[in-house]
């Protein structure tokens, strides 16, 4: 259960960074293809799946409420040692997806869906730059139902291996409102402000509802894809996680760089790797 719960706050630190994978960090963490038979025989094998999905879930959560107070300090004052140890933690999952293809021939059926997804995760992220910092966060029906939509659409794109659910929402213009509500949100709850506790609730629970629905409905149609197309499936994601490592360069901050900060990136790095592949086993 403490792996699991361990394994939940990596994804869902995942799913907040721009250009970093919280699918890939399940797939890192060798329990993708599970979460996937989870969430589509969720009612006919009930209580195994809310075992094995509960503590992941709690991780999750901890990681999202946690993320504006930890991480984003280590982005302000480490941020190429932190990218650094993002990459690790992507790549150290490599190892595990190629065991999929190994011994296999290579065909251009398998080149296709690689190059697809390379460019796909890198052109998102040279994309994400068009960030808009002034969405529409009002209570009015209209925001409600596009922050609905929003949540779907992101979901929908946490749930793929190798694409950033938190670029797409770069892309959308509502990244960086959706993380300042949810830090006001903890904070709020911390203060037990209620006003400010129902407004937050008023942006947050359309986008929730939103993404419980779209993790839904991709879920089904990527466990079809691995069931018909098994070893396209793993090649898309082998290109998914190649690009990962560029599309973080390319829309990462790095800060200063100096002969330092270089070398402890190497150091959080190679961490980065060793707790993907531990957690992977």
């Amino acid at each position: 259960m403490i792996k699991n719960l361990l394994k939940g706050m990596v994804i869902g630190i995942a799913n907040i960074i721009p250009g970093v994978s919280g699918g890939t960090m399940a797939v890192s963490m060798g329990i993708y293809d599970r979460l996937i038979h989870c969430l589509t025989h969720l009612f006919s094998e009930f209580k195994e799946n809310v075992k094995f999905v509960v503590p992941i879930g709690i991780g999750v959560v901890i990681a999202l409420a946690g993320l504006p107070f930890v991480i984003t300090p280590a982005f302000e004052h480490f941020p190429l040692q932190t990218n650094a140890l993002f990459i690790g933690l992507i790549v150290g999952g490599l190892p595990a997806v190629w065991k999929k293809v190994k011994g296999s021939s290579i065909r251009l059926s398998h080149i296709l869906p690689f190059l697809f997804f390379f460019l796909l995760v890198v052109g998102m992220a040279a994309l994400g730059e068009t960030e808009g910092k002034s969405a529409d966060l009002s209570l009015s029906v209209f925001s409600v139902i596009k922050l609905f939509f929003v949540g779907v659409i992101a979901s929908a794109t946490m749930v793929i291996p190798g694409v950033s659910g938190s670029m797409v929402l770069l892309i959308l213009g509502y990244y960086n409102p959706i993380v300042a509500t949810i830090k006001e949100f903890v904070e709020a709850l911390l203060s037990f402000n209620m006003p400010e506790i129902l407004r937050c609730c008023g942006i947050l629970v359309p986008a929730g509802i939103g993404i419980v629905i779209g993790i839904f409905a991709i879920a089904k149609l990527i466990e079809i894809i691995f069931e018909k197309f098994p070893l396209q499936a793993y090649w898309a994601i082998i290109g998914l996680i190649a690009a990962s490592p560029i599309a973080i360069l390319l829309v990462a901050e790095l800060g200063s760089i100096t002969v330092i900060s270089i070398l402890t990136s190497f150091v959080t790095l190679a961490i980065g790797f060793v707790i993907a592949m531990k957690l992977g086993d």
